[in-house]
């Protein structure tokens, strides 16, 4: 966090270069997501601190949002969109690198995107979670694509060549054993949600488009990019059909300087191999990370939270473990004739020696078992403003 503040003089000046190139105000609105630990995502938490950037810098003829991010909530752009909208007459959205899934619908609530020789868009088909229903075992799909359920049915159809109706209903069958008719009912209306958002998204565009220019593009990326994790490059998004502009020379150059400006404080030149920042210990902390950032030449918000990882450990069960342990007397003293509170005193050592041999044996157990995965969290996360 302090490292934000630290370097804030330096993308000021990055900023005022784009603002006078721009003839716009400029709000960098920069996530994490690629960040070790736990990164940052597009949010509906960011509207708030963004909307007093816009206060503060007023009703103007264009406004310019630098985007930098690998996706959020799918219910954040129309929202951070038509607030922006609400400033200005004309909307700029400057991509210097990624801008992926709920950043891309962003841009594409922009009058004018602006990207460099090596900004890219992606694809806009959510993704949902899955799992099998509580009631059998079956394994965790954590990045189910909305299309994937089409897809996996026009795959039986046309590829595999399916027309025995028993068979088809069968692999259907299979399908429903993960995806409960609750979560059918979800992604049909993700799916729809999607579509309407981006063509109303669309629809705001200075000139306005033609609602066979809208329909293209929505379907170009909703349906026809076959992988969530494609890039689209500048010239690709323009034959799609996005108003983009290439930002060469010194815009350019400011737009991508200004990012390597957040790379350090956002940590995401660090190794995302969580494993590296762990030692002896199962648990790695880190205070006042910040994973998302808003900034304008007003003020300087930040979601700073703790970084917290943690092995999950495959413990098998906890063994009956019955410790004896008994002390060797010298042959010529007699026990019997030992004081009766040196005897308790033993017995007491003995068994307090026990407990503790037992809990270390315990300790050594969990540390010797197989991870079975890690976590990660960003605990007490909470937008402030530094300056």
């Amino acid at each position: 966090m302090q490292a934000l503040i630290d370097q804030r003089a330096r993308r000021l000046a990055k900023i005022a270069i784009m603002e006078q190139e721009l003839h716009s105000p400029v709000v960098a609105y920069f996530t994490a997501s690629d960040a070790p630990i736990i990164g940052g995502k597009i949010s509906e938490d960011a509207i708030r601190p963004m909307y007093d950037h816009l206060r503060t810098i007023g009703k103007k003829e264009r406004i310019a949002l630098y985007l930098y991010s690998q996706g959020g909530v799918m219910e954040a752009p129309w929202k951070i969109i038509t607030m922006l909208r609400e400033f200005c007459d004309t909307l700029y959205v400057l991509v210097p690198y990624k801008a992926y899934s709920a950043a891309t619908m962003i841009a594409m609530g922009a009058d004018r995107v602006y990207m460099t020789s090596k900004a890219e868009l992606g694809p806009i088909d959510p993704s949902l979670e899955a799992q099998a229903p509580p009631d059998r075992e079956g394994p965790r799909l954590a990045e189910l694509g909305v299309e994937d359920i089409g897809s996996y049915l026009t795959f039986l159809r046309d590829r595999a060549k399916l027309t025995d109706q028993d068979a088809v209903a069968k692999l259907v069958g299979t399908m429903a054993e993960y995806l409960t008719p609750p979560l059918l009912g979800r992604i049909e209306r993700v799916s729809s949600h999607i579509r309407l958002v981006a063509r109303n998204l669309l629809a705001l565009h200075k000139p306005p488009l033609d609602d066979r220019q809208i329909s293209a593009i929505a379907e170009a990326l909703i349906e026809k990019i076959y992988v969530h994790g494609h890039g689209i490059g500048r010239n690709e998004a323009k034959q799609i059909g996005l108003d983009v502009e290439k930002a060469d020379g010194q815009l350019g150059d400011s737009m991508w300087d200004l990012y390597e400006l957040y790379e350090e404080p956002m940590r995401l030149r660090e190794t995302r191999e969580v494993e590296s920042y762990f030692g002896t210990s199962d648990v790695y902390e880190k205070d006042d990370q910040a994973v998302a950032s808003i900034e304008s030449t007003t003020m300087l918000h930040a979601f700073v939270g703790k970084a917290r990882a943690q092995r999950i450990r495959r413990i098998p069960p906890q063994p009956t473990l019955n410790i004896n342990l008994a002390l060797n007397i010298p042959g010529n003293v007699n026990p019997q004739q030992l004081p009766a509170a040196v005897t308790q005193a033993i017995q007491q050592l003995l068994q307090n020696a026990a407990q503790q041999l037992q809990t270390l044996v315990a300790q050594e157990l969990a540390r010797q078992s197989p991870v079975a995965g890690i976590t990660g969290s960003l605990l007490g996360a909470v937008w402030k403003r530094l300056v």
